[in-house]
């Protein structure tokens, strides 16, 4: 089961994550997502386990518990495609929002 953990302090590294999930079961494996540009944390990541019993055993003891003063959200990963699509324009999405799409405001002004 894959397993996603928010509200992480951005001390939290790979293997303290696999360390935090370890006492439940086989982690298979553990990754803090990382900002691409800087490299630092974004204070969530990911938990795999090979058993779907110990994995909700992890989950329901974990969610909600306290690490590094932070209280942090532990529960099954939802699959991408199941995620809605952010209507942010200002996420580079792909989708032509943002700005220099084309639809400048001054674009019919002068």
């Amino acid at each position: 089961m894959n397993i996603y953990v928010s509200n992480l302090s951005f001390n939290v590294q790979d293997e303290d994550l696999r360390e935090f999930f370890a006492p439940y079961g086989e982690v298979t494996s553990a990754k803090i997502i990382t900002d691409r540009e800087t490299g630092t944390s974004r204070g969530f990541g990911f938990v795999e386990m090979s058993d779907d019993a110990a994995s909700k055993k992890a989950i329901a003891e974990l969610d909600g518990a306290t690490v590094e003063g932070r209280t942090i959200k532990v529960m099954e990963a939802k699959p991408k495609e199941d995620r809605p699509r952010s209507n942010n324009p200002f996420r580079n999405s792909g989708g032509g929002g943002g700005y220099n799409n084309g639809n400048s405001y001054n674009k019919n002004r002068y």
